[in-house]
């Protein structure tokens, strides 16, 4: 088990944590798709969250599941960018990205494909906000 996460100060802090592990995950565009990576040049979904949030200063659980059990859930009116965007079916979260705004998240897609930046392609997504 984890060590306890690190405690921000207030949402400012959140803010720009949050901020820094989207310019982190974007700063790896192009870093292929490894089931179980977690950087620094391959990824797979959750690895990508976990080693962005990581540079940022915030410890992150390793699976896209639990780091939608360690998030504060977000509507889509509050979403912003750094928020995380979970993919689900109806009994498991089976992906995971960062918010860019617009619409958008930076992550990990799938074998044979590199880390990117693409328009959210699901109705089936709840968001989260790194505490």
């Amino acid at each position: 088990m984890m060590g306890s996460p690190l405690l921000l100060s207030s949402p400012a802090d959140a803010a720009s944590v949050s901020l820094k592990a989207l310019r982190v995950a974007s700063s790896k565009k192009g870093a292929p798709y490894v089931w179980g990576a977690t950087g620094p040049n391959q990824f797979d979904c959750s690895g990508l969250v976990l080693f962005s949030f990581s540079k940022a200063g915030r410890r992150m659980p390793r699976t896209a599941q639990a780091q939608y059990n360690a998030v504060r859930r977000e509507s889509w009116r509050t979403r912003r960018p750094g928020d995380l965007v979970f993919f689900h079916s109806r009994w498991f979260v089976y992906h995971v990205g960062i918010y860019a705004g617009h619409g958008k998240i930076w992550h990990a897609p799938k074998p044979g494909a590199r880390v990117r930046l693409e328009r959210i392609w699901s109705s089936n997504v709840t968001y989260g906000r790194v505490r």
